[in-house]
């Protein structure tokens, strides 16, 4: 717009007579010769299947239907980068423009049945071309706008998208001003392309064969920009992720998320995102259909200080009982401060419940040790779990060592076996997946 009011009134005329193009075809020679009562400050608003045609893009096809079918998914495969959902053979993705669409732009409506359409490689350089050849045919200086069709997430319905444009300014920024009631604006920006494609496409339709419609009374001012300005950039889109990448990028990523986070953020832990993690985690496979191992989470300021009191107590004998020299003692003594300062700490136990009398001593050790193991998938899943939940944490194994001062200072049955604590916070930094290392001499193949 040339200022920041709204024009009083635009009108918006078809521009008839125009022929059906095939490669090859002068459009601007035609427009010229259809509209010559174009004036200085109107916008040509021209569907991009005409540049499709007359810049060679159209693409030989079978004419029978399942053939015809095939190679559409063949050049819809060809024009796409990433593929952000499908639903049966509806794909939607993001094109080599970067425009995010159906089936990349591919296009069968109004070419011949042994055709189909690819959009123009360079939307906003056909524009610009158009332009400056109107300007020499006719003396005038217009602005140009290509458009699609395409839907809308979170709308019903198709509408006339600017893909090119040369001369107008695409975005009008009403950050900083203030609205009649003295309200500041702060993050409204409007497409202006996007609402002239859209107004004109109500002249133009899709049946009428009028692919041109000329909008007058906007004034538009040329501040250089395009319509590929229009695309959001990837670091800036809250939803580049598409459905299906999403699902298979959380599967991979799943497990590379978790790691041993000592720093917290001074942040409470939502208890609901816990609770669920700990569900997850209980999902562990274990023998017999068992559930043989629980987790504690020591809520009360008074019952964790008793706990790590008495721990690091233990875990000073055992340390100067080694022999350690003094300060390797205080050194290793401070290691425990993980467990005082995470925001929530949680214990894991494998139980006895559910395991045979065996008589015999083989396998009753054999059945203690398969249950301890699916105790330690049962913390591994914890851990995945809180990761998932957006959660760090660090396993440390400290209660391990002193079995019988755990199940003291909390009361619990003599089968209650300790296999670590769990420190739960928000991390300080958002948590980044790691890279998966290559197997090497971790996988043994025979």
């Amino acid at each position: 717009m040339a200022d920041h009011a709204a024009p009083d009134a635009i009108t918006i005329w078809p521009v008839r007579g125009l022929p059906e193009f095939r490669p090859g075809d002068d459009l601007a020679a035609a427009l010229a010769v259809a509209a010559p009562w174009l004036t200085d400050g109107d916008v040509v608003v021209i569907t991009s299947k005409v540049l499709s045609k007359v810049e060679g893009r159209l693409v030989p096809v079978p004419t029978d239907p399942a053939a015809r079918d095939a190679r559409r998914r063949e050049l819809v495969a060809a024009e796409t980068e990433r593929v952000l959902a499908r639903r049966g053979q509806t794909l939607i993705v993001a094109g080599r423009l970067g425009i995010v669409q159906a089936a990349a732009g591919v296009d069968g409506s109004n070419v011949r049945r042994d055709e189909l359409a690819l959009l123009p490689l360079d939307p906003d350089a056909s524009a610009a071309r158009l332009r400056a050849e109107l300007a020499r045919r006719l003396g005038v200086e217009v602005a140009v706008v290509v458009t699609d069709t395409m839907g809308r997430a979170w709308r019903i319905g198709q509408t006339d998208v600017a893909i090119g444009s040369a001369g107008l300014a695409v975005l009008h920024d009403y950050t900083g001003t203030t609205d009649a009631a003295g309200n500041e604006l702060l993050v409204t920006e409007v497409a202006v392309a996007d609402e002239l494609a859209a107004a004109a496409d109500l002249v133009k339709g899709k049946l009428g064969g009028l692919p041109v419609a000329v909008v007058r009374g906007t004034a538009p001012r040329d501040d250089g920009s395009s319509a590929s300005d229009l695309v959001r950039r990837l670091d800036e889109d809250l939803f580049w992720l598409g459905a299906d990448e999403a699902i298979e990028r959380g599967r991979r990523e799943a497990v590379l998320l978790r790691r041993s986070t000592r720093d917290f953020a001074d942040v409470a832990v939502d208890p609901v995102a816990l609770r669920r993690a700990v569900g997850v985690a209980l999902t562990a496979p274990a023998p017999h259909h068992s559930t043989p191992f629980r987790f504690g989470w020591v809520r009360a300021p008074g019952c964790r200080a008793a706990l790590l009191d008495a721990l690091a107590a233990r875990w000073r004998e055992h340390l100067e009982a080694d022999g350690r020299p003094p300060e390797e003692v205080e050194r290793r003594m401070r290691r425990g401060d993980l467990l005082r300062r995470a925001p929530e700490l949680m214990l894991a136990f494998r139980t006895g419940a559910d395991m045979h009398a065996y008589r015999d001593e083989a396998r009753r050790l054999g059945e203690r040790t398969m249950f301890t193991v699916a105790g330690g998938a049962a913390v591994q899943s914890l851990l995945v779990a809180l990761a998932a939940e957006g959660l760090a944490s660090c396993w440390v194994g400290s209660t391990i060592f002193a079995p019988d001062v755990v199940r003291r200072v909390l009361d619990l049955p003599a089968d209650w076996q300790p296999l670590g604590a769990v420190a739960v916070g928000v991390p300080a930094e958002p948590l980044r997946p790691r890279s998966p290392r290559e197997p090497g001499e971790g996988l043994v193949e025979w």
